[in-house]
């Protein structure tokens, strides 16, 4: 487990960015916001008071989508996000 993760009562905390953290089991995909797609999705998201911007001001650089239809907006990239998904797996196992 590296400083960027965390398990609280059992539920593994995954960093995205500015001291903000995700329960990783409740993630479904993250994706690039580069899209139109995307850009609709999110949209979509801030009218029905689902998106959670955990940009602190910044660029968005990922859109993690959660099982309760919650868009979350992140200042890192995809990649960086699913590298830190992809170690939690491997230290679990």
């Amino acid at each position: 487990m590296n400083e960027d993760d965390k398990i609280i009562m059992g539920a593994k905390l995954i960093n995205i960015g500015f001291g903000n953290s995700i329960v990783s089991e409740r993630v479904i995909v993250i994706v690039s916001p580069a899209s139109s797609p995307m850009k609709r999705l999110k949209d979509e998201a801030r009218e029905e008071g689902r998106l959670v911007d955990a940009t602190q001001g910044r660029r968005t650089r990922s859109i993690i989508i959660t099982d309760s239809n919650h868009v979350i907006l992140s200042a890192l990239q995809a990649e960086t996000i699913a590298h830190r998904f992809s170690s939690d797996s491997q230290n679990t196992e």
